[in-house]
């Protein structure tokens, strides 16, 4: 070891503080990759990787060479504006989340100058020191210096599901990683135990870091995601059938074929909401600031629309629906008298344990504080999921003892004798009616019962497996863990927001029934591990409906409990915060964690709550609720508003002899009537749309683009008619008044789309009103200012102001209409929207929470 540290150029006190930057800042290059786009020219390239941007760079690069060289420039600079727009909004929306994530980024322990360090995972250095303890992730793949009872989930590399044992004892380095005992691994996890490593390599040099870049694997696509992609299909569909038709007739009406073209790709820009990924990302992100400032974490931004569509909830016990702060209650034996012994022989146990820190331990060794100064440990088999017990062996005067503590079934499962409390051992076939009588006993008033058990004879200087075998029972600590005050109504709070909570805990029935009485959950259905077990698939989806309380169940269960609730067609979220609940967190819809939580379940989160309460996870589902409404309403606005211009300007296009925009005047008009929609991440919420889930409904969409596109078209044709019929307007003045009445139209109804309810009974969000403003007036100012008749504008006569005005007043209150009519019949006598009618579907079976019908709004 000592010529490893060498070769390394460090020693067993780590790195000094230089050293290890200068190593960070020459080891950037074999850093695993980061999908974060927050810097450099990358970002901004994306902006024009959607198909109708590089047509557009393409067609004005082709009109400059053909020599239409102004619209070319025109065309290029709206098309590089709309870019750096999108840029900037991502660019400061990225930042925003990183800096988020930095309250809650896993932590690694390292020795600097000899002294133990917190710092980020990803800048560990080859050289640096370690120091492990259960619930870490590894940070690089290294060598041990020192292990203590050290077991290592190493799943990602190996497959092998159950955790590795880990010694310093060095092997040879040709070894296979499966039996590198030796050694720690970048993508595997601490289980329990402690050591002290040195790393060797980092990042893509590493194991895992060689198979993460070949593979570069994506993670599974959430449902807001899908719900993005199946929006991209449509306006694709429409999109490709307009401009391939207007093409056509052009070209058919004999027009300029390059002026046609770009006609007809001006229109598909026009239809295509351009801002769409930068207000997803604005959304999204100044979601997650408001979620944060409701100590509310996200770590994956589109983990918003799972949070917001969330219907059930499964939940453990400890510290979500109980104060997580265990007491000692009393050590009894197994008739229930008060036992010194058995207090002092689980005071052994958790003292000398040396794997996962938990409070169970923490309580025993606060309550019972015995001078064991004579005791020395001999070896220790750490708690597992699957044993559910842990055995420590001691020595002492030269004998030796060995002492079980953990559930009851489980500790009795390795005993044959069971001690009174006259310290007679008698056969536990005899003692068993009275211990599970008294285990029962204690477990029906909510406390939590763990077993111990000893052995002396036969025992030597280490411990091997067969040891934990042939034990005498000795008695039960109990212990109370107090339900968090006002749990029951917050619960209810979650459940009148269409979210039902489903309780696995691996405590026993009688504990789980408690205290599902006590928090308000139906424990009259209950299902046991041992029941899941025997349960087909199919038999396990149909039972997960009618059951809330899940006891006695293993960790590995609770994948199968969620996803069967998946299955059965909905969208769950998970929280938990051990090691045993990463493979949960990643099976949910939603993974859910605490900050204070081991960092394989943090990194497996994709939400953590700064507070492990429900309380502040019924605020965050409001939040993400709103966010992603928001977000709907700039795909209903952008969508209706744009397919109405398109669809009146295709129309004209027909009848005209010339276009009735120029290419240049449609990319401007998209681009003005998008700005204000940027400001819709800051707008007000209506109540009932954070009263119970939602979800993407295409179909929804569609229905809404088809009326209110025509209620549009309906005020086009009649700037037609006022231009051509009454005003006699030419070319240029007929491409001015319709330009202007088309986005002023277009802003002002996103005020009354944004809503389901009257325009007067909900107040636009002040940031979007004053851009919205801001839009009118510089619209109806742009044919007066300098350079307009380069655009092709020219000043309007002042008899189309009135009459504007009238077009526009009718638009809005048709607008309104149309909405009312569209939305009949959407509300129940509590106001609750139904799900056949719901803005975005949500699923059968959502239990809605009634909302009032008024303009209340969520800011």
């Amino acid at each position: 070891m000592p010529a490893l540290l060498e070769e390394l150029g460090t020693s067993a006190r780590g790195l000094s503080t230089e050293e290890a930057s200068r190593r960070s800042s020459t080891g950037t290059s074999t850093r695993l990759r980061r999908t974060s786009r927050a810097r450099g020219p990358r970002l901004f390239l994306h902006q024009f990787e959607n198909p109708i941007a590089a047509l557009l760079l393409v067609a004005a690069i082709l009109a400059f060479f053909l020599g239409d060289r102004a619209d070319a420039a025109i065309i290029l600079a709206i098309v590089l504006v709309s870019g750096f727009l999108g840029f900037w909004q991502e660019r400061k929306a990225a930042h925003a989340v990183e800096q988020l994530l930095a309250m809650v980024r896993p932590k690694a322990t390292v020795l600097r100058d000899g002294v133990e360090r917190q710092v980020a995972p990803e800048e560990v250095v080859p050289g640096d020191v370690v120091l492990l303890s259960p619930g870490d992730n590894v940070p690089g793949d290294g060598r041990l210096l020192t292990a203590n009872d050290l077991f290592v989930d190493e799943a990602a590399l190996t497959g092998e599901s159950y955790p590795v044992a880990k010694a310093e004892a060095a092997l040879s380095p040709d070894a296979p990683l499966a039996r590198r005992t030796d050694a720690v691994f970048l993508g595997s996890h601490v289980v329990s135990g402690s050591a002290v490593a040195v790393i060797v390599k980092t990042g893509r040099d590493t194991d895992f870091g060689a198979i993460s870049e070949r593979l570069r694997l994506r993670p599974p696509e959430t449902e807001f995601e899908r719900g993005v992609r199946r929006f991209g299909y449509l306006l694709l569909e429409i999109t490709l059938l307009l401009v391939l038709a207007i093409f056509a007739f052009n070209v058919a009406f004999h027009r300029p074929t390059l002026d046609s073209f770009l006609f007809a790709l001006a229109l598909a820009v026009g239809l295509t909401p351009q801002l769409l990924p930068g207000i997803i990302s604005v959304n999204l992100a100044h979601g997650a600031r408001r979620m944060a400032a409701s100590k509310v974490i996200v770590r994956r931004l589109s983990s918003i629309e799972n949070f917001g569509s969330m219907e059930v909830l499964c939940c453990d016990k400890t510290g979500t629906l109980t104060e997580g702060v265990a007491r000692v209650h009393s050590a009894v034996s197994m008739t229930g008298e008060a036992s010194e012994r058995t207090l002092l022989y689980a005071y052994l146990n958790s003292s000398f344990e040396k794997g996962y820190d938990n409070p169970i331990d923490r309580a025993i060794r606060e309550h019972a504080r015995r001078d064991i100064s004579g005791w020395r440990k001999l070896g220790e088999k750490p708690y597992d999921f699957s044993r559910k017990r842990l055995s420590v062996l001691l020595g002492k005067d030269g004998e030796a003892l060995l002492v079980t503590k953990g559930a009851v079934p489980n500790v009795l499962g390795i005993c044959t004798t069971a001690e009174g409390s006259d310290g007679v051992a008698v056969p536990l076939e005899s003692a068993l009616p009275i211990i599970q009588s008294r285990f029962q006993e204690l477990s029906a008033r909510g406390l939590r019962v763990l077993g111990v058990a000893y052995r002396t004879a036969g025992l030597g200087q280490r411990l091997v497996p067969d040891d934990e075998a042939g034990m005498t029972f000795l008695g039960f600590v109990v212990l109370h863990d107090p339900v968090k005050q006002g749990v029951a109504d917050i619960i209810r709070q979650l459940r009148e927001l269409g979210v039902s909570l489903k309780v696995i805990t691996g405590d026993n029935r009688w504990v789980a029934q408690t205290l599902g009485r006590q928090v308000g959950v139906n424990a009259d259905e209950l299902l046991t591990g041992a029941e899941l077990h025997d349960l087909s698939e199919a038999g396990l989806i149909g039972r997960v409906a009618e059951v809330d309380l899940f006891a006695e169940i293993e960790p590995a269960q609770k994948d199968r409990i969620i996803l069967a609730v998946k299955k059965a067609g909905h969208v769950v979220g998970f929280i938990g915060d051990g090691i045993n609940d990463a493979s949960a967190l990643h099976v949910a819809d939603v993974g859910i964690s605490v900050d204070s939580a081991v960092d394989v379940a943090k990194e497996a989160a994709d939400i953590v709550l700064l507070e492990k309460d429900l309380g502040v996870l019924a605020t965050g589902v409001r939040e993400g609720r709103a966010t992603f409404a928001n977000t709907m309403k700039y795909v209903l606005m952008a969508t209706s508003s744009n397919f109405g211009n398109m669809f009146s300007m295709a129309g004209a296009s027909l009848l005209l002899p010339f276009l009735p925009l120029l290419p240049s005047q449609i990319l401007l008009m998209n681009l003005l009537t998008d700005l204000p929609e940027m400001f819709i991440a800051s707008d007000r919420v209506d109540a009932e749309m954070t009263a119970r889930p939602h979800r993407w409904d295409i179909r929804f969409i569609r229905r809404f683009m088809l009326l209110f596109g025509l209620v549009s078209s309906v005020s086009d044709y009649l700037t037609f008619g006022l231009l051509l019929v009454v005003l006699g307007a030419p070319e240029r003045l007929f491409r001015t008044g319709w330009f202007v009445e088309s986005v002023v139209s277009a802003t002002l109804i996103v005020l009354v789309v944004r809503t389901r309810h009257p325009l007067h009974r909900s107040r636009p969000g002040r940031p979007l009103l004053t851009a919205a403003l801001a839009v009118v007036l510089a619209t109806l100012a742009l044919p007066y200012l300098p350079g307009a008749e380069f655009l092709g504008f020219q000043h309007l006569p002042p008899p189309f102001y009135p009459a504007l005005g009238a077009i526009i007043l009718v638009y809005v209150l048709s607008a309104e209409i149309a909405k009312r009519w569209f939305y009949r019949g959407d509300r129940d006598a509590a106001g609750v929207v139904p799900r056949s009618a719901a803005l975005i579907e949500a699923p059968l079976g959502t239990t809605a929470g009634s909302a009032e019908s008024g303009a209340g709004t969520v800011r």
